[in-house]
């Protein structure tokens, strides 16, 4: 049985990760990047704090990202998570499909919702949010067969 495992999300960098990114994810596990990295050199920096999986998003057309899946399968001690950038791509039933969670990006508009058994992530944008004051990123904790997501807000800055 898995505890404590601590998993940092990330979408929508768009070329630029601040200092205070970094450290909002410092201590977890895992790093996942819900797509538009833009710049490789982003998931580079992000492993110099956790093994990282990212999914390609619109934006990433640059070699290095534009290789990324479309989708990916993250498994995470008990659970499978999905993660896709933009959720309107959803093409199947995360439930039936067996996934804990779905995480996505591209709408720069940070959400934690829970529909059923499945955890719905968008952690927003860590470099161009919408709707919100201020940057985020999002820190999952899986306890077991137990997830809970919460986000996280950083400061504004101008690294």
């Amino acid at each position: 049985m898995t505890h404590g495992i601590e998993i940092g999300v990330i979408s929508d960098t768009h070329g630029r990760l601040s200092l205070t990114a970094r450290e909002a994810l410092a201590g977890v596990s895992l790093i996942l990047h819900a797509g538009d990295v833009d710049r490789p050199e982003i998931l580079t920096e992000l492993a110099k704090v956790a093994p990282v999986h990212a999914v390609r998003g619109n934006m990433d057309r640059l070699p290095g990202v534009a290789e990324l899946p479309r989708s990916r399968v993250v498994e995470v001690g008990e659970v499978l998570l999905f993660m896709l950038h933009d959720l309107l791509d959803l093409d199947l039933n995360p439930a039936a499909a067996g996934f804990r969670a779905v995480i996505t990006g591209h709408t720069h508009r940070p959400e934690v919702s829970q529909r059923g058994s499945v955890l719905f992530l968008n952690p927003g944008s860590a470099s161009h949010p919408r709707g919100v004051p201020r940057p985020t990123v999002a820190r999952m904790m899986l306890n077991g067969a137990v997830l809970t997501a919460r986000l996280v807000e950083l400061p504004l800055d101008s690294d």
